[in-house]
C-alpha cells in the first residue's frame, strides 16, 4: 500500500512558478480575514469582506487603490496589517523567506536557490548575496527615509509623526501609494505637501530606489565596490542596469516636462514656476507606480491623463517593488521596431544582440497586458455607467490597476461590486502575472529534441 505524501511533500512537489503565485494569494487571503475584523475598523464595525478583500488585494499588491481614507476607516490595527501586506507584496514572501533562511542557517538548499532565482527573473548571479543585498537595501532606505520624513512629521504631529513616517517611507519604497494623512483632509494624499520638498522628493527618491530593481541595485553596489578597491579590468556595468538607469532617467524627465507643459495654466496654476516644476517632477516619478498624489487627478486635463497612462502603462523595472511592462521590455519592443525599420533581421541594444527569445517574450507580455487592461476597461465602463464613469476614467482607473499605480480619477470610492472584483482580479495579474508568465516562457522540458516543422510563409503588414 502507496503511502500517501505528507503535506510537506506536497509543498516540495510544487513549482516555483506555483509557489511564488500562491504566496501572493496566501498573503491576500490572511489579510483579508484580518481586515474584516471590528478591530480593523476604527468605529470597531466590521468592514465587508468585499472590500476587505479589495484593500488586502490592493496592499499586497502596492498598488493603492483604496476604498476608504486608510486613516479615517482603519484602526491603528488596521493600518499595520496593511503596512504588513505591503512590505511583504513589495518584495514577497519568498524573498522574506530566503533572506531570513540565509540570516539563521548562512546556507540555501538547491530549491531556495531555484526559488530565489526565478522570483528575480531567472538571475543567474550569486543568489545568497543577492538576497543579502536585497533586504539590507530595503530596511536601510526605509529606515533613511523615514528618519528624513521625520523631520518634517514629528515636530508638527508628536508622537503620531513617527508612525505617519515609517508608515510613509515603507509605501513609498515599495511603491504602494497608500498613506495615513487624511486626518488633515481625507483622500488629500500628498496635495497638501505639494510645495514641502523634504516630503516629497524623500518620497520620489524612496519610490526610484524601489522601482529601479533589486538586480541593477546589486550590480551598482559590486561595481561600486570593485571601482572603490581599484580593482584591474573591472568590468562596466551590466546592459540590463544600463538599461534601466537610462530608460528610467529619460521617462522621468520626459513625464516632468510634458505634465508641467500640459497642466502649467490648469492644476499647477497659483504656483511659481520652480514650485510647478517641482510638483511635475513628483508627478512623473509617482506616476510611474507608485500612487501618490501632490496633484489633484481629477482635475487634470484629459491629455495629462493619456501621459500619465502611458507613464503606467510602462511602469518599473524587473524585480522591482514596482509593477507595469517593464522599462526593459518597453526598451526591447522599440529596439525590435528600430531594427526592423533599419531592415536588420535582429533587436540590437548598444551594439549587442538580443536574444530572440526575449523579444518574443516582451511581445507576449505587451500583447497580455493590452488585453488585460482592454478587457477590464470595457467591464468597468459598463459596470460603471450608471455612476456616468467616462471611457477615459474607466482606462486610467484600468492601468493604473494593472500598473499597480494606484492613482485614480476619483472613482474607486464609488465603484460597483462588479468592478472591484474586475479590479481586483487586474491587480492579482499586475503584480504575479508578467513574473509568471515570464517564468512559464523560460522554462524548457528538454527530454527530448523539438521537432523540426516545415516553414510557414505569411505575409504581414
Amino acid at each position: 500500500m502507496e503511502e500517501k505524501p505528507t503535506l510537506i511533500k506536497r509543498l516540495k512537489n510544487i513549482s516555483p512558478v506555483r509557489l511564488i503565485v500562491s504566496s501572493f494569494l496566501l498573503i491576500i487571503v490572511i489579510g483579508t480575514l484580518l481586515l474584516t475584523l471590528p478591530i480593523s475598523a476604527r468605529e470597531r464595525q466590521a468592514t465587508h469582506v468585499l472590500d476587505a478583500f479589495f484593500t488586502a488585494t490592493s496592499s499586497t499588491c502596492v498598488t493603492g487603490l483604496a476604498l476608504f481614507d486608510t486613516w479615517t476607516h482603519w484602526s491603528y490595527f488596521g493600518q499595520g496589517v496593511i503596512l504588513i501586506l505591503i512590505q511583504l507584496g513589495g518584495l514577497g514572501l519568498v524573498t522574506f523567506a530566503t533572506g531570513f533562511t540565509l540570516f539563521m542557517r548562512r546556507k540555501l538548499g538547491l530549491r531556495d536557490m531555484q526559488i530565489a532565482k526565478e522570483y528575480t527573473s531567472g538571475s543567474m548571479m550569486d543568489t545568497p548575496r543577492l538576497m543579502r543585498t536585497i533586504i539590507i537595501w530595503t530596511f536601510s532606505c526605509e529606515a533613511v527615509g523615514a528618519l528624513l520624513l521625520a523631520i518634517r512629521f514629528i515636530p508638527n504631529f508628536g508622537v503620531r509623526g513617527v508612525w505617519i513616517s515609517v508608515f510613509l517611507a515603507v509605501s513609498a519604497y515599495c511603491n504602494a501609494g497608500f498613506d495615513i494623512l487624511g486626518f488633515l483632509k481625507p483622500n488629500s494624499s500628498l496635495t497638501l505637501f505639494v510645495n514641502d520638498p523634504l516630503v516629497c522628493l524623500t518620497i520620489a527618491m524612496l519610490i526610484i530606489v524601489g522601482g529601479i530593481g533589486f538586480i541593477v541595485i546589486n550590480d551598482i553596489h559590486s561595481w561600486g565596490l570593485r571601482k572603490f578597491r581599484k580593482e584591474e579590468n573591472h568590468p562596466h556595468l551590466a546592459l540590463h542596469t544600463w538599461i534601466v538607469l537610462k530608460t528610467t532617467a529619460i521617462l522621468l524627465l520626459a513625464g516632468a516636462v510634458l505634465f508641467l507643459l500640459f497642466e502649467y495654466n490648469n492644476s499647477l496654476a497659483g504656483m511659481n514656476f520652480f514650485q510647478k516644476l517641482h510638483a511635475s517632477f513628483f508627478q512623473s516619478v509617482t506616476s510611474r507606480t507608485a500612487g501618490f498624489a501632490s496633484i489633484d487627478v481629477g482635475a487634470q486635463l484629459d491629455i495629462t491623463k493619456m501621459l500619465t497612462i502611458i507613464l503606467m502603462f510602462i511602469g518599473a523595472s524587473p524585480s522591482s517593488t514596482g509593477g507595469g511592462i517593464k522599462t526593459t521590455t518597453f526598451v526591447v519592443l522599440m529596439s525590435t521596431v528600430l531594427s526592423v525599420l533599419r531592415g536588420k533581421n535582429e533587436t540590437v541594444i548598444k551594439k549587442r544582440r538580443v536574444d530572440r527569445t526575449v523579444v518574443y517574450r516582451s511581445l507576449a507580455i505587451v500583447v497580455l497586458a493590452l488585453l488585460v487592461v482592454t478587457t477590464t476597461t470595457v467591464a468597468v465602463a459598463i459596470a460603471e455607467t450608471p455612476n456616468h464613469v467616462t471611457a477615459l476614467d474607466a482606462l486610467f482607473e484600468s492601468v493604473s490597476a494593472f500598473g499597480t499605480v494606484g492613482l485614480t480619477a476619483g472613482i474607486t470610492q464609488g465603484l460597483t461590486a462588479v468592478s472591484k472584483i474586475v479590479l481586483i482580479i487586474t491587480m492579482f495579474i499586475g503584480r504575479v502575472g508578467p513574473i509568471s508568465l515570464v517564468l512559464a516562457l523560460t522554462m524548457h522540458h528538454t527530454t527530448r529534441l523539438e521537432t523540426i516543422l516545415p516553414e510557414g510563409k505569411i505575409i504581414v503588414g
